[in-house]
């Protein structure tokens, strides 16, 4: 991913450290101070809460001691479990921390020379394409019993993860803005990486056992590539969030999945078992069914046997639990793929491709709107969170509970009109017309295609695809009363393939994502070859933002903004007439190309118009190819007919098969043409003919 990285706030961790040693004093951060500014902005603090510096809390205080571990992590008062299980994650691969923990030997406490301490620390998070690297001073907030208040280590005098805590806290704004969250968006946080959020259907894992095969090798491959892992039991209607099971689970908890291994155990006869080893933030492992802590699983394996199965538990608060157990509790899978080449590379072979881009109103214009919205009326916002400020860490919690079930999901209907919308409140109105790139999702028919639209070309054979479009984060404004975000998704079109510009109506649908308000929505699947347009949006028309599009292929693929509504002319074509008709072509399918009794031949297909020419891919040994190919034309001559050529591929040369000439109306909606091909040879063998759709238009920006 991107290399750079940037100063928060302006604060570069060098020049500040510098600065204190040079002074010979402690850093004290004047952007992040030791007050109930920086922790509260709803609730007032505890009684008898100061700040200390590490050194005023044990006498040899650490970073690190003993290196760096899950063990390391237990939640404090704050209800942000959904951060402490991501950075559990975090801890278990050193590539990963040592990004967020930048220079961690350099900024260890050195003993032997007390002089070079200055108080100052830095982190990295991952927000919007950018690493950010932010600075702290080293006091932390300690209750009155002299205990850290917050994230805290098993060791009493290792504080790296109470330091990165403060760090993540001054990022969203204070420590309150981290009370309720969802994992998926920290894992983006420390690692760049993509979160795809899972729900599992447990009635149907639990009768199928071939889907939960399936389900546990997509779970091992990942795992084996470095993803990382999380999972959570989402509270049914009238539950308690954080209420107990009867096998010592907590439901609305965020877990970490740090193992997943196959075993044979020796029975009667040998006998494969699926295994996952799950870690509680808390520290503590509560789960009392098979292979829990004590039970009687364990008692038939030696240590050596368990060494030898990799049935390890490494920290506090991890436990073993047969998979099939896992499929019957968990309900919300987040898994966190990694996309550094470096690291994964060899493996993955995911190449990433990305653009930035902006949901904008129209300039100020003359312009009549195509719709009306009232900027302060968000009633009909899906997905809007109801916070409640003051809340207890279990409360704090409740939005932990499985990314998909908190937050709202809705999914467009494309033929739901929802547009001409006009809501007053203070008479403050939001006009969208076709100057904006803010239009909302699909359901808005007038104003959709107003949207953002970017370009990518699949190429040779079908592809997976991962797209991933991401929003800029709003916690850190939280304290201004603000913070939610907005509900997002994204639209796939197949279109034409030699189109270059915005695209004007929808032809065919090729993917549709999920639309949450959450920062970042995935969607994952297969396309096959042609152009296609990805266009990124709010629910609603006239929200802005700012977003970021991360697409991800196995072959190299560009993506690009198209910015233009028309193509545009090159040189040569300024000295010739404007274009004053557009056309579409969908070239469907063709018939009788084969020979009585012989093997039909390699066709592929050409379709000429004016200077502009469209070719097909390759079919073998097809005498009835189906190319369901669409190309679109800007015609200068309209009165020219459109030929399309049907070729034969030989060894040394290409033969002409047959071709079809075709004459279109001005303006004409969608018209259907079977046409006989015209032999240049009077005696071929082939009778063949063509399926043609057209549609033309004397307004170019109508198709």
């Amino acid at each position: 991913m991107l290399k750079q990285v940037h100063d928060f706030q302006g604060q570069s961790f060098g020049k500040l450290r510098r600065s204190c040693l040079r002074r010979g004093a402690l850093f004290k951060d004047p952007l992040f101070p030791a007050s109930d500014q920086s922790l509260f902005y709803k609730r007032a603090s505890p009684p008898g809460l100061t700040w200390k510096r590490p050194r005023e809390i044990c006498k040899d205080p650490r970073l690190f001691v003993d290196g760096i571990s899950t063990r390391d992590l237990h939640q404090g008062s704050l209800g942000n479990c959904w951060m402490v299980a991501a950075i559990s994650c975090l801890a278990s691969e050193p590539s990963l921390w040592k990004k967020v923990i930048p220079d961690h030997v350099d900024q260890e406490w050195n003993p032997k020379r007390p002089e070079l301490y200055a108080g100052i620390f830095h982190f990295r998070f991952w927000r919007l394409g950018h690493w950010v690297d932010v600075v702290v001073d080293d006091r932390l907030p300690v209750s009155k019993d002299g205990v850290l208040l917050f994230c805290r280590s098993a060791t009493p005098r290792e504080f790296w993860s109470a330091l990165l805590e403060k760090a993540y806290a001054k990022l969203n704004g204070c420590y309150e803005a981290l009370e309720g969250g969802n994992t998926a968006e920290a894992l983006i946080d420390f690692t760049g990486g993509v979160s795809e959020p899972l729900s599992l259907d447990r009635e149907t894992l639990n009768l199928h056992s071939n889907q939960r095969k399936e389900l546990f090798h997509s779970l091992a491959k990942v795992h084996e590539r470095k993803a990382l892992i999380t999972c959570s039991i989402r509270p049914a209607d009238g539950e308690t969030v954080e209420s107990v099971l009867d096998c010592g689970l907590v439901r609305g908890h965020a877990y970490g999945m740090t193992a997943v291994r196959k075993i044979w155990l020796k029975t009667c006869e040998m006998s494969r078992v699926f295994m996952v080893r799950m870690r509680n933030p808390w520290g503590t492992s509560d789960w009392k069914g098979a292979w829990s802590q004590g039970s009687e699983q364990w008692q038939r394996l030696t240590r050596a046997e368990r060494d030898k199965m990799g049935l390890i538990v490494r920290d506090v608060g991890e436990f073993w639990m047969e998979f099939h157990d896992f499929c019957q509790y968990f309900t919300d899978l987040v898994v966190c793929q990694l996309v550094d080449r470096a690291l994964l590379w060899p493996r993955s072979h995911w190449r990433e491709a990305h653009c930035y881009g902006e949901w904008t109103p129209a300039p100020p214009t003359t312009e009549a709107p195509l719709a009306t919205i009232n900027r302060g009326d968000v009633a009909l916002i899906p997905g809007k969170n109801d916070l409640k400020y003051g809340r207890t860490k279990q409360e704090a919690n409740r939005e932990e509970v499985g990314e998909n079930s908190n937050r709202k999901k809705r999914k467009c209907d494309p033929d739901k009109n929802r547009n001409n919308i006009r809501r007053e409140k203070d008479g403050g109105f939001l006009e969208v017309n076709r100057r904006s790139r803010c239009g909302g999702c699909i359901n808005h028919r007038d104003t959709f295609l107003l949207n953002p639209q970017f370009m990518f070309e699949i190429r040779g054979k079908e592809e997976e695809v991962l797209i991933c479009l991401q929003q800029e984060d709003r916690r850190m404004w939280r304290k201004c009363g603000g913070g939610e975000n907005l509900p997002i998704g994204f639209e796939v079109l197949k279109v034409e393939v030699n189109r270059c510009s915005r695209v004007q109506c929808v032809l065919e649908q090729a993917a549709s994502s999920i639309y949450m308000d959450s920062r970042s929505v995935t969607w994952r699947g297969t396309l096959t070859p042609g152009r296609f347009v990805v266009l990124p949006t709010t629910f609603l028309p006239g929200t802005t933002g700012h977003f970021l599009l991360r697409l991800f292929t196995h072959s190299h693929v560009k993506l690009w903004e198209l910015r233009e509504e028309l193509p545009a002319p090159s040189l040569l074509q300024c000295l010739l007439p404007q274009p004053s008709v557009v056309t579409t072509v969908h070239l469907r399918r063709a018939s009788g190309l084969s020979p009585h009794k012989q093997t039909a031949p390699h066709i592929y297909a050409v379709v000429r118009c004016e200077s502009d020419t469209v070719r097909t891919p390759l079919f073998k040994e097809e005498g009835n190819p189906e190319f369901n190919l669409r190309a679109i034309f800007y015609r200068r001559y309209p009165d020219a007919y459109i030929s399309v050529e049907l070729w034969s591929k030989g060894l040394l040369w290409d033969s002409l098969l047959g071709e079809a000439h075709l004459h279109t109306c001005e303006s004409e909606k969608s018209r259907n043409h079977v046409i006989d091909l015209q032999h240049r040879r009077p005696r071929s063998r082939f009778i063949g003919r063509i399926y043609i759709e057209t549609s033309s238009s004397i307004c170019l920006t109508d198709l």
